[in-house]
């Protein structure tokens, strides 16, 4: 086994939890998240020694091939059956648990791209420049994305924005 195939066996073993999540949170969908992981380790596989980020890379290879997931067409899509399954939350000790999965639900009521924002900025925690890098889109649209996005979840939850996050929006977008 070489070096690069051992780095890589590590890397993914350490980050095969965080990038399934990270898919599931764009496309909304286990199935679809688990191709999209698998397509963006392919694609990083064959990079390995070009890529300076792996972290950044798979991140960005992620969100693109779950987006690129759920614009497939309809007849080359295999049909999933995991909307038939209960969504029934397994026993969680930890505090707010009920609260996830309700924002969970929310999130995948947000349109894909918005979606995509804010998994990046705010659960994989990524700056407005570092977002717009990942998603090859300028700055602006990444900050637009965030402000819709953020105000569809509102919307779907039925949360208002404070002043002080008013206040913020509007010196974020100057």
């Amino acid at each position: 086994m070489s070096n690069h195939e051992a780095e890589f066996r590590e890397f993914v073993g350490a980050q095969i939890e965080s990038l399934r999540g990270l898919a599931y949170l764009t496309c909304g969908d286990w199935q679809v998240a688990e191709d999209a992981v698998l397509a963006a380790l392919a694609r990083l596989y064959v990079k390995w020694a070009r890529v300076d980020n792996h972290d950044a890379y798979a991140r960005t290879a992620v969100v693109r091939a779950a987006i690129d997931e759920t614009r497939r067409p309809w007849w080359r899509r295999e049909q999933s059956h995991s909307h038939a399954m209960p969504d029934v939350p397994a026993p969680d000790v930890i505090p707010h648990a009920d609260d996830r999965v309700h924002l969970r639900r929310a999130l995948l009521q947000v349109p894909v791209k918005h979606r995509a924002v804010l998994v990046l900025r705010f659960l994989e925690g990524l700056s407005v420049p570092q977002t717009a890098a990942a998603l090859r889109c300028p700055e602006g649209t990444v900050k637009a994305y965030t402000s819709r996005g953020l105000e569809t979840l509102r919307g779907i939850l039925g949360v208002e924005p404070d002043l002080d996050e008013r206040t913020e929006a509007r010196h974020e977008a100057v």
